[in-house]
């Protein structure tokens, strides 16, 4: 049976799709400070980190995440970082990815040269919170894009989700039925987004408070692309193989 590692000049992508959520929320931890903080949920403090004055290493303005000067919401903290701690690939689940193809009259005698059009789609990663699950590489996700690129097989964040697709000529032996399976290169990251509220000052009207950080562990997955030719949007990585079943 016929493997091969997926070649670009051969692929046909598109941004077509929703995008895959996970799930499972991870108990916030406390990062040691002047004085103990109130402690906060994964999804608190992320939601803090969407609102950071800075965000791994970008000002932000409050239109960045949807803030009104007057109506709000403002600024939830000073500084938020993503810190990656761990990236690893491995491959996703293989899918069947074309229709049938049988070879059972039963008067055949030779094999049946068909031509086999397959295709293949893999979402876009998200991180685990609410606030991570929007689309479109905006806002906190967004934020990740330079941690990704520093890596080989990069994800493309501008887009939802990478389809692969070729068409190739087969043949099926007589008495058997062959359909193409994909299994596309997947990527991990995991990390922890980090979130520091600045000391304040005591003013007349306000007592003074101490640092405080927090940390939300995160974990993302998505397709694995390689780089698109002349300026095209990055193809899905991923090994193809035809499957021959009997009749």
């Amino acid at each position: 049976m016929a493997k091969r590692r997926l070649k670009n000049k051969k692929v046909r992508i598109a941004a077509v799709g929703a995008a895959v959520v996970t799930g499972g929320a991870i108990a916030a931890v406390l990062l040691p400070s002047a004085n103990a903080a109130e402690e906060k949920t994964p999804e608190q403090i992320t939601t803090m980190c969407q609102r950071a004055k800075v965000l791994n290493g970008k000002q932000q303005s409050i239109e960045d995440f949807g803030g009104h000067p007057i109506a709000g919401p403002g600024f939830a903290s000073d500084n938020c970082d993503f810190v990656e701690t761990k990236f690893e690939t491995f491959d996703g689940p293989t899918e069947k990815a074309s229709i049938d193809f049988p070879n059972c009259e039963g008067n055949a005698t030779e094999p049946a040269k068909v031509s086999v059009t397959w295709s293949a789609t893999a979402a876009q990663g998200k991180g685990k919170y609410t606030v991570t699950q929007q689309g479109g590489g905006g806002g906190i996700f967004g934020a990740l894009s330079g941690s990704w690129l520093k890596h080989k097989g990069t994800l493309d964040m501008t887009i939802n989700s990478a389809t692969a697709g070729e068409t190739e000529e087969r043949q099926v032996p007589v008495g058997k039925v062959l359909h193409m399976e994909f299994t596309p290169k997947m990527q991990r990251m995991t990390g922890e987004w980090r979130v520091r509220i600045d000391a304040r000052e005591a003013t007349t009207t306000t007592n003074a408070t101490p640092e405080q950080n927090f940390v939300a562990p995160e974990v993302v997955e998505g397709p694995a692309l390689l780089p698109g030719a002349a300026g095209a949007p990055g193809v899905m990585d991923g090994t193809s193989k035809a499957v021959l079943t009997d009749c």
